[in-house]
């Protein structure tokens, strides 16, 4: 089907009010779409509406999903849970004032920075939204991040904070406390100040449960500040909870603006009419595309170096929500939607090539932003700006693809301010609760993370048992004869995986001489030094 006016205008979404457009004029669903998915809307919808009020919506933890509560607290079924969210965003900007005033300083004087330690969404939100809105001139405090277990990477984000550490907050996000990456950082983090001759505590804050583990540690050591985390938001949905806020409020954002953003596209997608709202409209364009199965996958296009890394929070959100082997029948589905994406036109220069010539696997969503720049721009040849260029190449690669019968939608928004990057979280979150109803699935569980967590343990049970046995063996032993003395005979592969990283590491004294080939090496521990 070629490209028109009158289709454009009849497959364009706009919302006057925020100048929000969602274009879905290049997607070739058939004419009697709408009509054939109303049973299945009207679901979701009502799926939907039940949420709102309170309905268990993740048996396997017996627990409500509010996180629309944040943005309006009003809607809460409880009157607890109303004043939860109004007491803690109070807090919240009562703390980062009384930080921005200086009246509340760490151990050497006022706060310059703040290092947030967290993984998945308690660290992809609050990147998204710091690299989003941060003006460094401007920015109140900066933000730095531990949100990974591995060594170096907290080694690199030490060495930025680097005689700065007196003047760094940090604020470990944890709802149960136990999460081990979390846990890894704040270790790592109390290590540093510790050599620095700094107290941790008076530069720590906690946003965990109520009693978690991590807020126990954070009252008995007398932390700065405890902000809550509850049960009924999930890490994905937290943005826009104490997770997201306060390093927002921190930085300087208006966190109030972030949640009306939030709140304005909450009422739009709330809209019975399928074709008048945009989160519905988002999801079935998902199913269309993949046919009901994930099919293709959602390659994320924002033509913002602001919003690089709203794929990376997409990621999680979608993928964690909606990849699932079972249905709510019980049927096995393993359904999905896989992410990815780049910035254009940064695009133009990498994948674009094969999405357009290369396999049909994908469709495409290009997030447009209207202002190019808070100033004016100079004209890098006569008539012609820079971001004149940027958007030829959006709307150029847009034409393109569809020549080649590659489909796409083109999120439209006026510029980057918290009202809208408020309504950009709100709009995927409800998209994503809108297919999960449409295909069949719970998107507020996420079974398969409990069970790579489980693997892991026994991974490390299993490490600590290997480095008992190196320890008391008489003589280097081969992986084999190690796997045979620790009976996994069966899993030599790990053995050798663990040995390997072991030995690597000298600090682990684990000693590794080598053999004829690479698996008959024999390894010892050294327990002289």
């Amino acid at each position: 089907m070629a490209m028109s006016w009158d289709r454009f205008k009849a497959r364009c979404y706009s919302d006057q009010a925020s100048g929000l457009c969602l274009d879905y004029s290049l997607m070739d669903y058939p004419d009697d779409y709408f009509k054939r998915m109303l049973p299945a809307i009207e679901k979701a919808f009502g799926d939907m509406e039940a949420l709102e009020k309170g309905a268990i919506a993740n048996p396997d933890e017996n627990r409500m999903v509010g996180h629309y509560w944040l943005r309006a607290p009003e809607l809460a079924p409880e009157e607890s849970i109303q004043n939860a969210v109004k007491d803690a965003l109070e807090a919240i900007e009562t703390f980062a004032e009384e930080i921005h005033s200086g009246s509340i300083e760490g151990g050497s004087g006022r706060f310059r920075n703040v290092l947030i330690i967290g993984i998945g969404g308690s660290a992809l939100g609050p990147q998204f939204v710091e690299q989003a809105l941060g003006h460094p001139s401007r920015d109140k405090l900066r933000l730095f991040f531990f949100d990974n277990t591995d060594p170096d990477g907290m080694d690199r984000t030490l060495e930025l904070l680097k005689n700065e550490l007196a003047h760094t907050m940090v604020v470990v996000i944890s709802k149960s406390g136990g999460t081990a990456e979390t846990r890894n950082g704040m270790l790592e983090a109390n290590e540093a100040y510790r050599k620095a001759g700094l107290s941790f505590p008076k530069h720590a804050v906690a946003v965990t449960g109520t009693d978690s583990k991590l807020d126990r540690i954070a009252r008995d050591e007398g932390w700065l500040r405890r902000f809550p985390m509850w049960d009924w938001v999930g890490g994905r949905t937290s943005e826009l909870a104490s997770v997201g806020l306060l390093p927002a409020a921190l930085q300087g954002i208006d966190i109030r603006r972030l949640l009306s953003g939030a709140a304005h596209m909450d009422t739009l997608t709330r809209e019975k009419d399928p074709k008048a709202n945009p989160a519905i409209l988002l999801a079935l364009m998902w199913f269309h595309a993949g046919n009901g199965r994930g099919d293709k996958a959602m390659v994320l296009l924002p033509y913002k170096d602001r919003l690089q890394l709203f794929s990376r929070y997409l990621q999680q959100l979608v993928m964690e929500s909606l990849g699932k082997e079972f249905d709510l029948d019980g049927n096995t589905v393993n359904q999905g939607l896989s992410v990815y994406g780049n910035k254009g036109s940064t695009d133009q220069h990498a994948y674009i090539q094969q999405l357009r010539e290369g396999p049909n696997n994908f469709s495409v969503t290009f997030i447009e932003v209207l202002r190019d720049r808070e100033g004016e721009s100079m004209e890098v040849e006569p008539g012609i700006t820079s971001g004149d260029y940027l958007q030829g190449f959006h709307l150029g690669t847009r034409r393109a693809l569809y020549e080649k019968g590659r489909e796409s939608l083109t999120l439209t928004i006026p510029e980057i301010t918290p009202d809208t990057v408020g309504m950009l979280i709100a709009l995927y979150e409800r998209a994503v609760g809108f297919y999960a109803s449409l295909v069949n699935i719970n998107a507020y569980h996420q079974p398969g993370v409990e069970a790579g967590k489980k693997a892991a343990t026994a991974v490390l049970d299993l490490k600590k048992r290997l480095l008992k046995a190196l320890a008391s063996a008489d003589s280097p032993q081969t992986v084999e004869e190690l796997a045979r003395d620790l009976g996994q005979e069966k899993d030599c592969e790990t053995l050798f995986k663990l040995l390997e990283h072991l030995s690597t590491n000298p600090e682990r004294r684990v000693i590794k001489k080598e053999g004829p080939d690479a698996f008959s090496a024999v390894y010892y521990r050294n327990t002289k030094n």
